[in-house]
């Protein structure tokens, strides 16, 4: 028998969305969570990050192997409300549907997560293993709450790793990495009519650019599942007055970087770019202020085999296993993990993270409570 009514489970979800966790915040999220938990037995830990953020860990079962199952807390800006047709704060349904900020990204996840562990705790179908609930801040920018995953040792002795992101019924097991950089130039002032007494911050910059474009874009390294690695320059920012030598430029960048391509390999090219024009009498300054690096599991484990065989009955069509361009916080949580490491995304959702009037459809919300308490359970048989 259920522990929650299907009001009481959209309720839950409901709760989460209305807790406006927008890149900051989620300690409110979290706190909730530990309530949930402690009014069912389960005891919740917080890990703080600062005032305002906190981490949450959960764990039912004893011994045995450890399922790691991970969501994050936090939800991008809603953006211009007057876009919306609701308040992106309140969960509305319409049409079999539930609209909110994070209803697909990924509240809804991160409460089926946290609801399939109560269930099974009191139905007492969890025979041997434990399942360990990871809850993160910061994914959206930084991913500094799975790092501390990682740093704190919360993943050492985990066996498999499941994030229930928005999949879907696909099962993602491998995604690209993610870098931000910044690189800043320092000039001189003059007059645009004499530009000998001056130096132009921007001209490094753009000479960097258009050599990093050759030489990222025009790589021979490429990944079958992943593709090739990608790099945009995102931002440009130089000077103040038309007429004036600018003194001060700076950029940013992101690069979705593949195995082959690697983090470190991506930031060596960069550098060698930035020294190059420093030898030249430039005044750059390079610095990464996100290294996340890519995922790349085994498609067929028992994790992945036993969750498409689940998902196939909910979704009444095979579940297909894909790779994804997007990052999680696997990059963090994976790291000094052996390359054959079990690991899957597989959540509640569709294509409307981000977007206005995000949403998620009701029925594969509340299928993904059962899915999961049944692949949870499995898979530690």
């Amino acid at each position: 028998m259920s522990v929650f009514s299907e009001a009481e489970k959209i309720q839950i979800f409901a709760d989460l969305v209305k807790i406006k966790s927008v890149n900051d915040h989620e300690i409110e999220v979290a706190q909730y969570l530990q309530r949930l938990f402690a009014d069912h037995g389960i005891k919740a830990t917080l890990m703080p990050l600062s005032a305002t953020r906190s981490n949450l860990v959960a764990e039912i079962g004893t011994n045995g192997p450890v399922l790691g199952i991970s969501g994050h807390m936090d939800v991008v800006t809603p953006g211009d409300l007057e876009q919306w047709d609701t308040d992106p704060f309140v969960l509305t349904e319409k049409a079999g549907k539930l609209y909110g900020r994070g209803a697909t990204d990924m509240k809804s996840g991160l409460a089926a997560m946290a609801i399939a562990m109560i269930e099974i705790k009191a139905a007492k179908t969890l025979t041997h293993g434990r399942i360990r609930l990871m809850a993160t801040v910061a994914e959206e920018i930084g991913e500094t709450g799975s790092q501390q995953f990682h740093t704190a040792g919360t993943m050492k002795d985990v066996d498999a790793l499941l994030i229930g992101e928005p999949s879907g019924y696909n099962i993602a097991f491998a995604h690209k990495g993610s870098i931000d950089v910044r690189i800043k130039s320092t000039g001189k002032a003059a007059h645009s009519s004499m530009p000998e007494q001056g130096y132009n911050a921007l001209d490094p910059l753009i000479e960097l650019l258009n050599q990093a474009n050759h030489d990222f874009r025009e790589s021979d390294r490429h990944n079958a599942l992943l593709g090739d690695l990608v790099f945009n320059a995102t931002i440009l920012q130089g000077g103040n007055q038309v007429n004036s030598i600018p003194a001060q430029a700076k950029t940013e960048m992101n690069i979705r970087s593949i195995p082959e391509y690697d983090n470190v390999a991506a930031i060596e090219t960069l550098q060698k770019l930035v020294d190059e024009q420093n030898a030249k009498g430039a005044k750059l300054d390079m610095s990464v202020f996100m290294s996340q690096n890519p995922v790349q599991s085994p498609k067929d484990t028992k994790l992945s085999n036993l969750a498409a065989k689940i998902g196939e009955s909910f979704a009444g069509q095979p579940i297909p296993k894909v790779a994804i361009p997007a990052v999680t916080d696997a990059s963090n949580l994976l790291k000094g993990k052996p390359s054959d490491f079990p690991f899957i995304m597989f959540g509640p959702g569709n294509d409307t993270p981000h977007q206005v009037n995000e949403s998620i459809d009701k029925q594969m919300y509340l299928d993904f409570i059962n899915l999961y308490e049944e692949l949870f359970v499995d898979y530690l048989k």
